[in-house]
């Protein structure tokens, strides 16, 4: 059930709270898994996963804020400047004294006698945290590093590994709160789709596309945009994984993926389009495209394997290329949650030999891409992993090749 947007009074939408602790509770468990004494979470999406509190995209890769979640302990954030004050007062989940201001030795941004220092007083915190848990001896799960930082964590005596193995399987299996709000985020594409297929004309430029979908999104109460992909005429084959200031000519074919978040979980939602009118090649294009997707969305249910989602895909040869590194990400699989990218990843390229089973709650993109001449054509939808099969969430048509305004 696809529920409204707002809170309310009057309806149990999205419980929070509940959601709160599930994340909390699977990173514990990772956590034990693992045998770590500690997660030292830089990234943003890790962050939120861990203490339900985010900041605005501008923080993202510079290191301004980080969160320490200790094996006995409760998680600490420390967070840029005086936002620390405000997450007091509106994060109450949070206990008052673990939100830190924190001070950032910014990648190197300041002279380097000032960025050592600075990352060395960090880790002089975390190290502190750490002892008071009784956990500096074990190993600490770290998921970003840069090398003033790294430097000062080994300086320390701290033994580091790779924290986005425990990360990334405590967001692998989707809460009901979660899976909510993810069909939500994907019901928000659908809309903006039926807002610029009469926008998709000829004279109109792939970058105005884009800058509609955005306006229209962050309009309608979207937190991040990843990216926005569109693909038109003569450049959809092969496909560049991007935009341009390409006009949009009468007979293209244009294709757009959207990867949006709301309330941080994100969407990855391709749809191709027709402009003005089809031909016969490129509605054959397509079908292609359409049945190899089709395929793999059929094989999904608890039990199977990844590789058995790939192997409803062509291979890298009979898409006309030499190996699976060039045909990589034209048939592919990935986990969205609080990432557009993460657990489980699909692809012949490695999911064959390496297979993992695929579980109820889980959630992935599939998307397919077939181009020949000038044409290519890619379609992509989500999927939520049911208890007895799975659920398709992302609902604008593609059943066929649909044509924008058409002559």
């Amino acid at each position: 059930m696809t529920l409204g947007t707002m809170a309310t009074d009057v309806e149990q939408r999205i419980d929070f709270d509940a959601m709160r602790k599930y994340r909390l509770a699977r990173a514990r468990e990772q956590m034990e898994k693992y045998d770590l004494g500690a997660l030292l979470c830089f990234d943003n999406d890790n962050i939120r996963y861990i203490t339900s509190t985010h900041l605005a995209e501008w923080a993202r890769g510079k290191y301004f804020r980080w969160c320490l979640l200790p094996r006995n302990g409760d998680p600490v954030l420390f967070e840029v400047g005086t936002a620390a004050f405000v997450k007091r007062e509106l994060c109450p989940w949070m206990k008052p004294e673990n939100v830190r201001p924190a001070v950032t030795w910014n990648r190197g941004a300041n002279v380097r006698e000032v960025s050592v220092q600075l990352a060395a007083d960090a880790v002089r915190q975390i190290k502190d945290i750490l002892k008071e848990n009784g956990v500096a001896d074990m190993p600490v799960g770290v998921d970003e590093m840069e090398m003033y930082l790294l430097d000062a964590l080994k300086d320390a005596g701290l033994r580091l590994v790779n924290g986005y193995d425990a990360m990334f399987d405590a967001r692998l299996i989707k809460s009901p709160e979660e899976l909510k709000i993810i069909e939500l985020s994907a019901s928000l594409v659908d809309g903006v789709y039926g807002q610029i297929v009469d926008f998709i004309k000829p004279g109109v430029r792939e970058c105005e596309i884009v800058g509609k979908i955005y306006d229209w999104l962050i309009s309608h109460g979207v937190d991040r945009i990843s990216g926005v992909n569109c693909v038109s005429g003569v450049r959809s084959n092969p496909h560049p994984h991007d935009y341009s200031d390409r006009i949009i000519r009468p007979g293209d074919l244009v294709f757009i993926d959207i990867m949006s978040h709301y309330l941080g979980y994100a969407t990855c939602y391709y749809r191709t389009f027709a402009v003005t009118r089809s031909t016969q090649h490129q509605r054959d294009v397509y079908k292609k495209a359409l049945d190899w997707l089709q395929a793999s969305i059929d094989v999904v249910k608890p039990g199977v394997t990844t590789a058995d989602i790939a192997l409803a895909w062509p291979s890298a040869q009979e898409l006309g290329y030499a190996n699976e590194a060039e045909a990589f990400a034209l048939a592919v699989g990935h986990g969205i949650g609080l990432s557009h990218h993460e657990k489980p990843w699909i692809s012949r390229a490695y999911s064959l030999e390496h297979p993992m089973e695929v579980q109820e709650r889980m959630h992935f993109a599939l998307e397919t891409f077939y181009g020949e001449g000038d044409d290519g054509a890619r379609i992509e939808s989500q999927i939520i992993v049911t208890k007895d099969g799975h659920k398709v969430i992302t609902k604008w048509p593609c059943e066929e090749l649909m044509v924008c305004n058409p002559k």
